[in-house]
């Protein structure tokens, strides 16, 4: 696994996260940024790379900053 795929990965697990700490399906994630379920699914698992456009729309469904997302422990 190269750099890239490894930060995809630490990305996927923070935004399954922020998602689940504010109890949202993934179902419901994907209403509210007008995508289908089944890519937020591929975008939890890391097998979808994503836009910084799709990033701030995220953010701003779950009420959170960009940089949060970015913060990998």
């Amino acid at each position: 696994m190269n750099d890239g795929d490894n930060i995809l990965k630490k990305l996927a697990l923070n935004i399954k996260m922020k998602r689940m700490q504010r109890q949202l399906t993934q179902a419901q994630l994907a209403e509210k940024i007008d995508v289908h379920e089944k890519y937020i699914g591929k975008i939890e698992t890391g097998r979808q790379n994503i836009t910084i456009k799709t990033l701030n729309k995220l953010a701003e469904a779950l009420e959170i900053s960009i940089g949060e997302f970015l913060i990998f422990g």
